[in-house]
């Protein structure tokens, strides 16, 4: 969800400067630092960036600078009062001459002030419009990230379906050393066991570490997972998915009793766990 978006424009003699960041993060977080001039129009920003750009770690910045003359205005009555007080206060007090009261004056509020300037609709359109440039600007960053990022899931999901192919011979050869390996063990004993009370223990035994279901799961996820990619604004679902193919691998490696076999589940949780960091980057 990384992307950068920027317009800049003049309009009624002013320079405006947008710049949209965005970085990745699982939910929303948005930050505005705008001119004092919008500040009765931050919902709207704020609420018109949060639909374009959804998800992650956004700021918003909005630099207004005049390239005309600043309008200031002189309050002469408010300043003439002061400099009179101030000189008569001077002569009171056998103030220093070389003090200069004037831009002591000038120092003090409402002497000087600039006009409060509201924001007209023409400037707000503009402003409004370069905001949408920028974050389509965000969006096309996105999209292109997004392709590279889809390839790359792509390729983790076959790597994981095709790795449960690979449990399979393990499993039968596991089972026959296990069961070579019971007897072995019994016909060491000092007494006699019943083969057909062995075989029923066995099959007992042997259905716990079965790890067929959790295969089959796990395969129609890695399906789920491919067509669900297709889809807009998936990122949370996939997240959800992702999810559920760590339980089913952690689920076979809970029941694996095999070294070649943890191995396999090992390099699995691997590739999910990368994808899990990735899911944190998309919509």
């Amino acid at each position: 969800m990384t992307g950068f978006g920027n317009a800049t424009f003049n309009c009624e003699g002013k320079t405006i400067v947008i710049e949209v960041r965005s970085l990745n993060s699982k939910q929303l977080d948005l930050n505005t630092r705008i001119a004092a001039l919008l500040r009765e129009k931050e919902n709207e920003i704020r609420s018109f960036v949060t639909k374009e750009l959804e998800r992650g770690k956004i700021d918003v910045t909005i630099y207004i600078e005049k390239t005309d003359k600043p309008t200031v205005a002189i309050n002469e009555n408010l300043a003439k009062a002061y400099f009179e007080k101030l000189t008569e206060l001077s002569k009171c007090l056998d103030n220093p001459r070389d003090t200069d009261i004037f831009a002591q004056m000038l120092r003090i509020p409402d002497v000087i002030t600039t006009p409060k300037e509201e924001i007209s609709e023409d400037l707000w359109k503009a402003i409004f419009e370069g905001l949408k440039t920028a974050c389509d600007a965000v969006n096309r960053f996105r999209e292109a990230e997004g392709v590279s990022l889809s390839e790359d899931f792509m390729y983790r999901t076959r790597f994981i379906s095709n790795m449960i192919d690979k449990i399979t011979p393990f499993e039968n050869k596991r089972i026959v050393e296990l069961k070579k390996k019971i007897i072995e063990n019994l016909e060491n004993l000092p007494v006699k066991y019943d083969p057909n009370r062995l075989e029923q223990e066995l099959i007992f035994y042997l259905e716990k570490l079965d790890v067929t279901e959790e295969k089959i799961r796990l395969r129609k996820h890695c399906d789920y997972f491919m067509e669900t990619m297709k889809e807009n604004n998936a990122g949370k679902k996939l997240g959800f998915i992702i999810q559920e193919m760590g339980r089913e691998i952690n689920t076979i490696g809970s029941k694996a009793n095999d070294f070649n076999i943890q191995q396999i589940v090992v390099l699995m949780k691997d590739e999910a766990e990368k994808m899990k960091e990735q899911l944190a980057n998309i919509l």
